[in-house]
């Protein structure tokens, strides 16, 4: 409201202080519309927070395609996003889309009914790794990262443990398809526990024969055995394109936010 009158006050200014019918932008006018007035809460150069914000839009819309870091000058921005309360917003709002969907499934008794759910940026959170690792403005350190699974000790992401828990009580059989290695079942299981996710129908990770395929690659392979053995798949839930695209999709996917890294 105060920046509504303020920018009426200052149109009125302008035109009242000149007799010729020309417009005259007075530094007023200027500074309202100016993105240091935009974007002052966030603390951003305003040089860089229009460039982010559409940068992370390409990246959400997966325009850009194939890209490794984020740009150094959009560092500050994902750390907004990340921490501000924008991605659990937007979190959220993707769980409202998945449940009101789920809501139009008539689940039957056979038990074929399935939901996939990716795991990391999906159901559980990196944050805490990757506010220690310049949220995704690093080279990804494989040792690091493997080290931090097996804490086991990555919070749920609140949207989607609800969503899951939801989902689960209408019936659905919950399948967690993951990036992740078979050598870290026991840590990953361990985690989901701790994060307050049970009650899954099988955790699906990468074997021996699925090293070095594209993530979108293996995910449809393992998506196509769920069909093969007669599941109905209604939704899939992932923060990567390569967790939802390729072949065996789901009815309907639903794609999380993630700018802070991008997988194949």
């Amino acid at each position: 409201m105060a920046y509504a009158q303020n920018l009426i006050a200052a149109l009125f200014i302008s035109f009242t202080s000149f007799s010729q019918s020309i417009l005259v932008i007075s530094p007023e006018i200027l500074d309202l519309f100016s993105l240091n007035h935009v974007f002052a809460h966030r603390k951003i150069p305003n040089d860089n927070a229009m460039y982010c914000e559409s940068w992370r839009f390409t990246v959400e819309t997966n325009d850009i395609g194939f890209w490794t870091l984020i740009p150094q000058k959009c560092t500050s921005f994902v750390q907004d996003y990340m921490t501000s309360g924008r991605y659990s917003s937007d979190s959220s709002a993707v769980a409202d889309q998945s449940l009101a969907f789920a809501n139009t499934v008539n689940v039957s008794n056979d038990g074929m009914d399935a939901w996939i759910f990716d795991i990391d940026e999906t159901l559980l959170s990196n944050l805490p790794y990757y506010i220690n690792h310049g949220f995704g403005s690093e080279i990804f350190d494989e040792v690091a990262f493997d080290k931090w699974v097996n804490e086991a000790e990555a919070p749920a992401i609140p949207a989607s443990l609800k969503l899951y828990k939801e989902l689960h009580q209408r019936g659905f059989k919950i399948f967690l398809l993951t990036g992740r290695s078979e050598f870290q079942r026991n840590d990953t299981e361990k985690n989901m526990v701790y994060a307050g996710y049970s009650n899954w129908e099988r955790l699906i990770l990468r074997g021996p024969s699925d090293k070095g395929k594209p993530a979108t690659q293996y995910k449809s392979e393992k998506r196509k055995e769920l069909e093969d053995e007669g599941y109905r798949i209604h939704g899939s839930s992932g923060d990567q394109w390569s967790d939802l695209v390729g072949f065996a999709v789901a009815q309907r996917s639903f794609k999380l936010p993630n700018p802070m890294y991008y997988i194949a």
